[in-house]
């Protein structure tokens, strides 16, 4: 981008047509996603209009995955492999990116920046005790990997990334981001609304009809597909990572009293504003689902049906408990990963209370697994356009902050 007489951002400003590549890769572990979007503002700056103009999915290698699912454990986790991943993610980054731009045809020139979340590492929104410069001090944190100055020098694009931290440093959990941009996608002035992530994480955005931004609320619900594909991947030894269309879980049968017994965790009884991650529902969780699976004899068919089950009413009951009382719903919008999962999805719409219609961001124009790769990709656009990019009443922070590091 020709920057002329002015800063990058500046620049950015003065146009009225923006072409900017939201980037990131999920607590699934399943790959890359990036997605070309184009952003047509009015004269003062605000959005127009926001059109996917392509998108692209890299699967991980088995071995960039096991590598990954290492670095998510503390148990596993080196310093030396957290350094090289690091790094080494960046290269499938900035790969995802050029392999993006060759598939929709335009120039690279013509993108303005790459809006990149990074791989979540390790998420700890709750403080603890650290030493402080005057005693001790109670620190929230997290860590994305993925170095910007890699992607920037591969691509020749400015890039933004970092971009849960500020919010932390705010005060806020850092999560979820992405209902910043699903009010910009999908609030209705007729309608209350849900949008319902599936990926690693479950998470949920409430839209209330005709809400502004303060409106808007969000909480990541609980386990989404990773308590599944962690079974899935144990059972075959690696030979598979997930359960095709939940064709396994729907040969079996749910073990309602274990599905209770795992739904007295506290964290599904903590009011909102939440947020939480692999480093609770990971492996460790699912082998513990597993073993107790185990002593009551429950197959592997049955062992599935139960965790997708658990991922059904910790969703379904999120609803029921901190949304519902305060905000009319009348349609919950589904997607991520977990969409493709035919047996969740019939669960849910099952479970769905009367009068609220389970539907997909695709019935919208929004793909299911482009979501979240378009919603960072706003949040990187507001950025440059220099305004806050942050729900305080999302994420729990103080106040709303502009939110990401700019690597020019």
């Amino acid at each position: 981008m020709d920057t002329g007489s002015y800063p990058m951002w500046e620049q950015y400003r003065l146009k009225r047509e923006h072409y900017i590549i939201g980037l990131m890769s999920g607590t699934s572990l399943d790959g890359t996603d990036a997605a070309l979007v184009r952003i047509l503002t009015d004269d003062s700056g605000g959005i127009e209009k926001i059109s996917l103009m392509d998108f692209v999915c890299i699967p991980f290698s088995y071995e960039l995955r096991e590598v990954m699912i290492r670095l998510c454990s503390p148990e596993t986790a080196r310093v030396d492999d957290l350094t090289k991943a690091h790094f080494g993610i960046s290269e499938w980054y900035a790969h995802s990116v050029m392999k993006l731009i060759r598939s929709a045809g335009i120039p690279p020139g013509q993108v303005d920046a790459i809006s990149m979340h990074g791989q979540t590492i390790w998420h700890s929104p709750v403080a603890t005790a650290f030493p402080g410069p005057e005693g001790s001090l109670e620190v929230a944190s997290t860590l994305q990997i993925g170095e910007s100055a890699v992607v920037r020098e591969r691509t020749g694009l400015p890039v933004i990334g970092n971009l849960r931290a500020r919010d932390m440093a705010a005060g806020g959990e850092g999560a979820p981001l992405t209902p910043y941009a699903d009010a910009l996608m999908f609030r209705s002035l007729k309608e209350g609304r849900l949008v319902q992530n599936i990926g690693g994480i479950g998470n949920v955005t409430v839209l209330p009809a005709a809400s502004s931004h303060e409106g808007i609320s969000a909480f990541d619900t609980g386990p989404g597909n990773m308590v599944m594909d962690a079974i899935v991947r144990k059972a075959t030894n690696g030979r598979q990572h997930y359960d095709p269309d939940g064709s396994i879980a729907a040969k079996g049968k749910p073990d309602q009293s274990l599905v209770e017994m795992y739904l007295e965790d506290d964290y599904f009884k903590r009011i909102p504003p939440k947020s939480t991650g692999r480093e609770v529902y990971g492996a460790a969780y699912a082998e513990h689902l597993m073993e107790m699976a185990a002593a009551r004899s429950l197959s592997l068919e049955d062992t599935l049906a139960t965790a997708t089950c658990l991922t059904v009413e910790t969703i379904v009951r999120a609803v029921e408990d901190f949304v519902l009382p305060n905000v009319p719903i009348s349609a919950m919008l589904a997607c991520g990963g977990g969409t493709s999962n035919a047996t969740l999805m019939k669960m849910i719409q099952g479970r769905l209370p009367e009068g609220i219609r389970l539907e997909r961001t695709a019935d919208y124009g929004i793909p299911d697994d482009a979501r979240e790769a378009i919603g960072f990709a706003l949040l990187g656009h507001e950025a440059l356009m220099g305004r806050t990019n942050t729900l305080p009443a999302v994420t729990g922070a103080k106040h709303a902050v502009i939110s990401g590091t700019l690597t020019l």
